[in-house]
């Protein structure tokens, strides 16, 4: 069966080279292996959807500088005009994360599946890609196998995180024989394993809040989370890469006061008072934070000076990444060697390729969304274009 266009892949990526692709005319299958759309979409929805932020300097979250052309081309201002142009109205909050009103992913999802269908993509779900057979793209589908010859298409199949919602990677042979150059994939925006002494049970799911991260990169502020499996959340997100990578993790446990006032507080107290009390009425300190000391300070020095320098840098022991699979998002995939600007595959002309799926990082908070959007968009745009050429 032939066709003028064939996207491979229903999460934003795909959707939105889909949509540049009809809207130029053509005649567009979108086909993805899952009963629904967009599931990961939806899922980082579930918590409030961070369609992307507004910030001076936004491209520079982005750890490869190759992907930073495509967001500056379609960035955070032509997001928000985007979801605008689907209804959906937006508020930015203080830290310039940008949210839909409704905090939901589901309406913009819904409304932009009626905007594809009336541009006459034909969207085709539970249509699984095996692989290739010669020039045809084979698909596995309720009717049976399938065998597709586009004229053009685009990849957006997701990256290696979350396999269960549809991104897992099983593309990377297929392209891999035919000469694309793949990046291998490693966790991205993931939590780290601690092993935890028996005492830190009772904290499991607090959160540490007001304290600083401290990495070879620098110094970053944020929350996170104790859990039974190690820490997680959005202030170890944000230094994720760079641990990963081989950085030392510290924290700052009192971020607002220097060493010599911390020392100072604690050297008041009477020495017959128990470490513990003088942590709570010198410094205010919570359990947690005691807890945190205990874990990774063991044993407390009991000179004020040395504990205020502990208190300043807690170096945090942890035995690496969580599995891939629980990551955010996923760094690695076809390497930026392997495309043209325009993203179109330099084995496979003709193919395009957009989204997780390419060899690009960043941290959360709108950055992700933002980039496969972009990406999507440059793909369609050069997709058409090497339909009407």
């Amino acid at each position: 069966m032939t066709l003028d266009a064939l996207v491979i892949g229903g999460g934003p990526a795909g959707l939105m080279a889909a949509e540049q692709i009809g809207r130029a005319g053509y005649r567009v299958h979108l086909a993805e292996a899952k009963p629904t759309l967009a599931r990961k979409f939806l899922m980082a929805g579930k918590s409030g959807l961070n369609l992307t932020k507004v910030e001076a300097d936004f491209t520079a979250a982005y750890r490869d500088d190759w992907i930073t052309g495509y967001v500056d081309a379609f960035g955070p201002e032509a997001v928000q005009d985007f979801a605008r142009g689907l209804g959906i109205e937006l508020f930015t909050g203080s830290t310039g994360r940008v949210f839909p009103v409704g905090m939901k992913a589901s309406p913009m999802l819904r409304a932009w599946i009626g905007r594809l269908v009336g541009l006459g993509v034909e969207i085709r779900t539970r249509w699984c890609w095996r692989g290739f057979a010669g020039d045809d793209f084979l698909f596995d589908t309720p009717q049976g196998q399938v065998s597709l010859r586009p004229r053009i298409s685009v990849l957006a199949l997701g990256g290696a995180s979350w396999p269960r919602l549809g991104s897992d990677a099983a593309w990377v042979p297929w392209l891999a024989d035919k000469g694309v150059q793949i990046a291998p994939f490693r966790p991205a925006n993931m939590g780290f394993v601690v092993h935890w002494s028996p005492h830190m049970q009772r904290h499991f799911g607090t959160p540490v809040k007001g304290a600083t991260l401290i990495t070879d990169g620098g110094v970053t502020r944020g929350e996170f989370v104790i859990s039974a499996r190690g820490i997680e959340g959005g202030g170890i997100y944000a230094v994720s890469a760079e641990m990963r990578d081989g950085s030392p993790l510290a924290l700052d446990l009192a971020p607002d006061l220097g060493a010599d006032q911390i020392a100072e507080r604690l050297a008041r107290l009477p020495a017959k008072e128990s470490l513990t009390n003088r942590l709570r009425k010198a410094l205010h300190f919570d359990a947690l934070r005691i807890a945190l000391l205990n874990e990774w300070g063991r044993p407390l020095p009991q000179d004020p000076a040395a504990l205020a320098a502990l208190i300043k840098s807690l170096p945090v022991h942890h035995a690496g990444p969580r599995p891939i699979a629980e990551a955010i998002s996923s760094a690695g995939g076809i390497a930026r060697a392997a495309l043209s600007p325009d993203l179109e595959l330099r084995a496979l002309p003709g193919v395009f390729a957009a989204g997780e799926m390419l060899d690009w990082e960043a941290p959360t908070g709108g950055y992700l969304l933002t980039a496969c959007l972009a990406t999507g968009h440059r793909a369609g745009l050069a997709a058409a274009r090497h339909l009407a050429a």
